[in-house]
Parts: structure tokens; C-alpha cells; sequence
């Protein structure tokens, strides 16, 4: 069983974000380029993750996916990926 948990961000075709939260990074994925993910990846496709971030429970991922999601600017978000790409 698994007991991780992941918000990603990903980047769409059209220099839009995604954010969503689940227990399979990679799956998850292939479900939006497949288009059988979230209504959003279907009209905006979906190139590339840009951020994950892990948790040890589903409450914390879902947690922070709203925060995320409703609390952060678009800017504040790909400040958030780039502190991740280059923690230095």
C-alpha cells in the first residue's frame, strides 16, 4: 500500500499551470496526456511536470494542492517551481 502522496504542477501548451495532488506521479501523467485526466488537461494539453512536492498523507497533499491553487498568484506559482529547480 502506497502511503505517499504528491501534489504536481504541470505546464499545458499553452504556458498555462495545472496543479492536482495524487499517489502516482507518473500515472496521474498519462491520464491527462491521454485525456482521461481532469476536464482542464483535455482543452489545455499538458507538456511536462514541473513540480511535486511528496507528503505522508492524502489530507496534506489535498491541503496544500488548495493552497496552491487558490492562494498563490500565477507568478507566486512559478516562483514556487523555480525555488524547487534551483534550490541554490
Amino acid at each position: 500500500m502506497n502511503n505517499k502522496y504528491y501534489v504536481y504542477i504541470l505546464l499545458t501548451e499553452n504556458n498555462t499551470l495545472y496543479c492536482g495532488y495524487t499517489d502516482n506521479v507518473e500515472k496521474r501523467f498519462k491520464e491527462h496526456l491521454s485525456g482521461k485526466g481532469a476536464k482542464y488537461t483535455r482543452a489545455n494539453k499538458p507538456v511536462k511536470i514541473v513540480y511535486t512536492q511528496e507528503f505522508l498523507s492524502k489530507s496534506d497533499a489535498q491541503k496544500e494542492e488548495y493552497r496552491i491553487k487558490h492562494k498563490l498568484t500565477r507568478s507566486q506559482k512559478f516562483e514556487l517551481i523555480k525555488a524547487q529547480n534551483n534550490p541554490n
